[in-house]
Parts: structure tokens; C-alpha cells; sequence
């Protein structure tokens, strides 16, 4: 299994004590844990986007650069790039650049986002979100793979004979489909062959089994090779310590003030306190061997090839890099043993994109479209 870190940036008061920690500082934060990360190992760093509520990761494009200028070798993905609400060919321009910056370490995700109070700040219809990120995301897949495009749709105007600057590094970057709770983004992500991940953040782990049974049924029914079917998935909270009932005796008072605070509709968990989070919720709290227990739990059912964590940012940062580090000396090598992957391996075409890993695979995605026997799209 390979392993992510996602910070969505939560600029919240830690209910208990009491304690904001600066909008500068926030981000100074976000780019030294990515920094820490990769020196411990990790492989990749993700960075949310939210338009609405209290978070400062309305520009990704902006802190992905600067994390891309101060690293070398983690993989960077966005967690999710809200295509519904952006243009394609401004996505295309920004993150062509990270991809760029970073030497081909780009793996974008996108979505409709999980927060309908974000539509009307762009002047869209939260009823049009599905047909809005489909429309998006047919004519950014051109613009990664194409020169000279002329395209139309009902969302913008035409474009004639565009060519976007700069390129991406290597051919198109691997484009994953973030889905939090409905069937529509695992069928699209289908569709096109592309890998799906799920939130599996807030819902019982049967409602997200669901959703993944079904990316995989449309992705064999599109005639996609299924060696490229990855799967990632997020969790809940992420906090480590020496026993389970430490854990939640130290982050408990925090988790569940967080959760009496929240009342998002969308983005209200069934587990509001710490016991039932951790008995039942996807909440990584415990000792190293409970999470470990946990993750293996969820990929008996999921199969997933690559594991988010996100630390607890009310707490102090130093705390957090603790955190960081257990997870990655105490919980990641049993993993990486228990659940393989070929994700971002030899036997991945884009496990060679990167000018760290070689730079050996000149377009990754043409690459893993030849293997693939794709059936009309309808």
C-alpha cells in the first residue's frame, strides 16, 4: 500500500483549549509537514480545496507550488481540485506548472466537491454539479493531451484551436475521481478508465463499499485494463498513542466538540463520540496496532492501493509531527508488507514519470490508454 498525507486546511479554534493558530502560520505549517513527509517516507502530500466554511485552502494551485520547490521526491495530488466550479483551461495552466516545478510528480484529483454553499459563490447551480465536472473534465483531458483543440459545451464558450502553456511534464498527469458519498463520480472516473478515490471520512464503511463495487462494475463494463483500477481512500482523524485508551482519552474532548460543532448538511458523521468512532467509524485513533488493525479491516473490503491519513491540526504542531512520525516508523512498514500494491510501481506507467524515478515513461497516460480496450463511450 502507498500512503498519503491530506491537509484541507481547517482553520478552527481547538474547542478545548481554546487556541487558533494563525492564517501564516497555518500555511507555514502545511508546507513543513509536507517537507517532513517525504523524509519519512510517505508518498504523496495532498492539498484540499474549499470554497465555503472555515478553511484556508481556497488557492491549492498556490501552496502545491510552494511545496513543489521545496521537495524532491513525494508525489503531489490535490484533494479535490473542484473542477465543477473552475475552468478547465485555467486548471489545465495551474497545474501543468506544478507539474512542471515538481519535474512530473503531479497526480490531480478532481470532484464536484462536497459543500453546495460553494456554487452560488461562482454563480452555478448546485443542480447542475454533475453535468458540470463531466463537461469540465472531457474538455481538460484534451487540453493535457492535445494541441490545437477546438471544443464546445453547454458551461463556457467555445474554445478554437487552443493549445495550453506550459505542458505537463510528461504526458497528461494521472487524474483521480474524489467521491464522498454518491455513485455519479465513481461512474465517471469509469468511464474513462481513471483510478477513484474515496472520502470514507464520515459514512459507515458499507455505504463507501457500495461506491467502490460500482466504480469497479463500470470499469470492467468499459472494457478498461483493470491493472489500472486503483482505489485510494481517506479516513477520519489520524492520532497515535501508546494504547487505544490513551488515545482517545487524549483527542477524544476534541473530536467530539469538533463533531457537536458541525452541522454541514453532507458532512455530519453517525459517529459522535470517540468510542463509537473508533469501534465502527474510519477514524485512525488508537495505538500503532489498532491502526494498523483498522487499515487492514478496510482494505479486506476495499482492496484500496493507497491510504490518506490527515493529522489532527487543532492540536499543537508538535504533537501533530509526532503523530507523523509514529504513523510512519509504527504503522506504515506492516502495511506496505500486509497489503502490496503495483501503484506508482515498475509495473505502473506512471511509476517512471517522474525525473526522480527516471523520467523513463515519456506519456504515462498514453501508456496505460493503449492497454486499455475502452468500448464506445456513450
Amino acid at each position: 500500500m502507498k500512503f498519503q498525507v491530506l491537509d484541507i486546511i481547517p482553520y478552527l479554534t481547538n474547542p478545548v483549549t481554546g487556541r487558533i493558530v494563525s492564517p501564516s502560520d497555518r500555511f507555514a505549517q502545511t508546507i513543513q509537514v509536507a517537507r517532513r513527509a517525504e523524509e519519512l517516507g510517505f508518498d504523496a502530500y495532498s492539498v484540499g480545496e474549499r470554497h465555503a466554511g472555515r478553511f484556508l485552502s481556497s488557492a491549492p494551485a498556490v501552496l502545491l507550488g510552494a511545496i513543489a520547490a521545496t521537495t524532491s521526491r513525494i508525489r503531489l495530488q490535490s484533494g479535490v481540485t473542484v473542477l465543477s466550479l473552475l475552468d478547465p483551461i485555467r486548471v489545465a495552466e495551474d497545474y501543468a506548472t506544478i507539474d512542471q516545478i515538481s519535474r512530473g510528480r503531479l497526480d490531480l484529483t478532481i470532484g464536484k466537491g462536497n459543500e453546495a454553499q460553494h456554487f452560488p459563490l461562482f454563480g452555478l447551480l448546485v443542480e447542475d454539479q454533475w453535468e458540470l465536472v463531466a463537461e469540465k473534465y472531457e474538455l481538460l483531458r484534451r487540453l493535457w493531451r492535445e494541441t490545437g483543440v477546438t471544443w464546445s459545451g453547454e458551461f463556457r464558450p467555445p474554445v478554437v484551436d487552443i493549445t495550453t502553456l506550459p505542458r505537463p511534464y510528461a504526458g497528461a498527469p494521472r487524474v483521480w475521481h474524489g467521491s464522498a458519498t454518491t455513485l455519479a463520480s465513481a461512474a465517471l472516473a469509469a468511464k474513462w478508465g481513471d483510478p477513484l478515490f474515496t472520502a470514507n471520512a464520515i459514512q459507515p464503511r458499507q455505504n463507501y463499499s457500495v461506491l467502490i463495487e460500482h466504480y469497479r462494475d463500470e470499469y470492467a463494463r468499459n472494457g478498461h485494463d483493470p491493472r489500472f483500477a486503483y482505489l485510494g481512500s481517506g479516513s477520519g482523524s489520524t492520532f497515535l498513542a501508546d494504547t487505544t485508551q490513551q488515545a482517545k482519552e487524549q483527542y477524544g474532548p476534541v473530536y467530539e466538540a469538533i463533531v457537536a460543532a458541525t452541522h454541514v448538511p453532507g458532512n455530519n458523521t453517525p459517529f459522535r463520540d470517540i468510542d463509537h468512532a473508533v469501534a465502527e467509524g474510519p477514524a485512525l485513533v488508537g495505538s500503532p496496532q489498532q491502526v494498523i488493525d483498522k487499515i487492514l479491516s478496510y482494505h479486506q473490503l476495499f482492496r484500496h492501493d493507497l491510504q490518506s491519513i490527515s493529522l489532527p491540526t487543532t492540536v499543537p504542531f508538535e504533537q501533530q509531527l509526532e503523530i507523523l512520525e509514529r504513523f510512519a516508523t509504527e504503522v506504515i512498514p506492516t502495511v506496505r508488507r500486509e497489503a502490496p500494491t503495483t501503484l506508482w510501481g515498475d509495473d505502473d506507467p506512471y511509476g517512471a514519470r517522474p525525473a526522480f524515478a527516471g523520467a523513463q515513461s515519456a506519456d504515462a497516460a498514453a501508456a496505460v490508454t493503449a492497454a486499455s480496450r475502452p468500448r464506445v463511450l456513450a
